[in-house]
């Protein structure tokens, strides 16, 4: 199959191939990448995929993110060379626990509580993981020779403005997991060579426009892991080499419109889990030589590919949805590949989810269908009970509908759904399954509290005469349609309030919700699944409690009433195994739903299976649980076999009879055609003689 769609990509581009003089490098369409110098073309999703698609194992080359520092430390600080290193050690004054190698000291986790005295020819000087609180204000003012300063994992809170005046030689200072709460204006003032400044896991809250003033050589700065909540304009203007800027992990909920402005020359910018509400559309445009770009968690309401078009460089991209990849066509590896339900190039991604999907679905619907050609033929007792069954049933068998379309529209978008994939999920068809699947999970839950209802005041109640009658029950059951039909519509209303409520994933099914969506979205989906289904289902609990209860308390009083709620126990028990399918199914949306609410990362491949199998499930369960499995449905089907068995016999028999009475007719018939044969031959004789 991967052959095939392999041929098939290089006919489709073989016409596109353009060569400029003795070159053979293709010019891809978009969404494709070349194959080294070879003159072929494959899709993105063949690339870093493990499998070597090119022949020459291009599409596996270059897989790795090595932009920004990985880059720049060979380009910068060169490759460093072991072997001119000696064991001697050229420090005359360092502690006993500390490792001297010679001018670099290391005074890793030996529990220092402040900087040591060591020997002023110190070139390097690394006190990681130690118990240092304090940096007084002449800590360093001996050491003008260190070139590289390393005091992460300690408890250091603060740092005094000069108090690396004398650092004239520093390239590299690294503060890891302090409880540094602000950096000092122009702290590199008096380090005129930094180039390496990392600040990741302290508790930095802002920044401000004369931070980083005369850093002009700094090339990496890291912030990762910080509680920055304001960052001005012009914070990085003076950066004007910089290659990588690392600002993830913190609390920044809007950027500037122009704070990038002066970053020519940035590589690599990690945006990524902080709480950004927008970002302009124009907000990259001067990141000319960005190679890697890292958006992810963070929601685009209005991303479209002229956000990224003049990335012209950009090599790796990682976003919160899979379906941002399809914006940023040109860019080879792109992150997501999948948000659990969908991949880059299938609507369904999971095998498994694929033969789920159409095994269900015809369960589903022809389950269903049977039930209500069983109940329609086979005469009941209760005639308002089987019609509320065979309208339960018709709910039901919306979500077989709606599994089918799944299944259809996976087919149709097989090998190419990144070229449908937003169009796909702002599409009305997208929204009416969606619609269909909302309106028979609602009708199936208000039906069946309905129904648990109605044998709750049968079994609690026996001799009360509040039962619905005909009538009632059609206008209870037109209501429940009403409702479910309101709640399934009511998301089409208004769409800036509500937006693409049908349309977060590509089953169209709105089952999860994140942090970054509209509000209006976001709470009518908790309203419906912990407000309507949650009570619906506590009501019904409840219900059974009671009626269980009532069992209990009154079965063996007398045999009368033994006799007469005996038929009703048994349908309650029924309805019980139907009641604990549901909590099976409906249980894990409550889960995610309170999850979310606590604002806990849910896995995409757990929701997809909710979606996919453990909801639709239920309704392709309920027709075994409602007809197949009933006493009376078992008795009418052995009255309606032994009938037809009975019939048959009688068919036979009459048909036997029939048979004999013609058997018997032509033997007399022969018979006396004998007869007259020896009648003549008697009178030949008789005449002879």
């Amino acid at each position: 199959m991967r052959f095939l769609l392999h041929l098939l990509v290089l006919l489709e581009i073989k016409e596109s191939w353009l060569f400029e003089g003795s070159s053979s490098l293709p010019i891809c369409p978009k969404g494709y990448f070349p194959c080294g110098n070879l003159t072929t073309c494959l899709p993105r999703s063949f690339h870093c995929d493990g499998i070597n698609d090119c022949g020459n194992s291009a599409d596996e080359e270059n897989c790795g993110d090595n932009s920004g520092w990985a880059n720049i430390f060979d380009m910068v600080h060169g490759k460093p060379n072991y072997l001119d290193l000696s064991e001697e050690c050229c420090l005359h004054q360092y502690p006993e626990s500390c490792d001297c190698i010679e001018t670099e000291l290391e005074c890793v986790d030996v529990n220092l509580k402040s900087v040591p005295l060591v020997s002023s020819n110190v070139t390097l000087l690394s006190l990681k993981h130690n118990q240092i609180h304090a940096l007084p204000d002449e800590v360093f003012s001996r050491y003008t020779e260190v070139k590289k300063i390393y005091l992460s994992h300690n408890c250091i809170t603060s740092l005094k403005p000069g108090i690396f005046r004398d650092l004239h030689k520093l390239t590299w200072l690294s503060m890891i997991n302090n409880s540094l709460v602000a950096l000092p204006r122009k702290i590199c003032t008096q380090m005129p060579l930094i180039n390496w400044m990392d600040f990741e896991g302290n508790h930095i809250k802002a920044l401000t426009n004369a931070t980083f003033l005369e850093c002009n050589a700094l090339t990496v700065l890291c912030l990762r892991g910080n509680q920055i909540h304001f960052v001005p304009e012009k914070t990085f203007s003076s950066l004007k080499h910089l290659g990588e800027l690392d600002l993830s992990k913190n609390i920044i909920t809007e950027l500037p419109h122009y704070i990038f402005k002066d970053l020519k020359y940035l590589q690599k910018l990690n945006l990524s889990f902080n709480p950004l509400s927008h970002l302009y559309e124009d907000q990259f445009e001067s990141l000319q030589q960005l190679q890697s770009l890292d958006l992810e968690t963070i929601e685009i309401p209005n991303i479209n590919a002229r956000m990224f078009q003049p990335l012209r460089n950009l090599s790796h991209i990682y976003f919160k949805k899979f379906r941002y990849c399809s914006y940023a066509l040109h860019v080879r590896i792109c992150t997501p590949l999948t948000d659990g339900i969908s991949s880059f190039e299938d609507l369904l991604a999971n095998n498994v989810l694929r033969v789920f999907v159409w095994v269900i679905a015809c369960i589903t619907c022809f389950g269903n269908l049977f039930v209500i050609g069983m109940r329609s033929f086979i005469r009941a007792e209760n005639k308002t009970h089987a019609m509320s069954i065979k309208i339960l049933c018709c709910a039901d068998c919306l979500m077989g509908v709606y599994l089918f379309f799944i299944g259809i529209f996976d087919v149709k978008y097989r090998g190419e759904y990144k070229k449908y994939a937003v169009l796909w999920m702002e599409s009305l068809p997208c929204h009416i399954m969606g619609f269909l699947a909302m309106l028979s999970t609602e009708v199936s839950v208000l039906l069946l509290t309905y129904l648990t209802l109605e044998k709750y005041l049968v079994i609690v109640f026996p001799f009360s005469n509040i039962r619905p009658g005909k009538h009632q029950t059609v206008i209870i059951l037109v209501s429940i349609w009403i409702i479910g039909f309101v709640i399934a519509i009511i998301p089409f209303g208004d769409e800036d309030f509500f937006g693409n409520y049908y349309g977060k994933n590509g089953v169209c099914f709105p089952l999860y919700s994140d942090q970054t969506e509209e509000i209006g979205g976001k709470g009518y989906s908790f309203g419906i699944f912990l407000g309507v289904n949650l009570l619906a289902f506590i009501i019904i609990v409840f219900s059974y409690v009671g009626m269980f209860y009532s069992i209990k308390k009154t079965a063996l009083q007398t045999s009368e009433v033994r006799s007469h709620i005996h038929r009703d126990v048994a349908v309650a028990n029924r309805f019980f195994f139907i009641v604990f399918t549901d909590a099976i199914c409906w249980i894990p949306v409550f889960i995610i739903k309170i999850l979310s609410l606590f604002q806990v990362e849910i896995l995409d491949t757990v929701t997809s299976w909710i979606v996919i199998f453990i909801l639709p499930i239920n309704s392709a369960l309920n027709p075994i649980l409602y007809t197949l499995t009933t006493t009376v449905f078992k008795e009418k089907l052995k009255q309606f076999l032994h009938s037809h068995r009975r019939r048959s016999v009688l068919k036979n028999d009459r048909n036997s009879l029939a048979t004999s009475v013609c058997t018997g007719g032509s033997l007399i018939h022969a018979s006396s055609f004998k007869l007259g044969l020896l009648n003549k031959q008697s009178l030949r004789i008789v005449k002879l003689t």
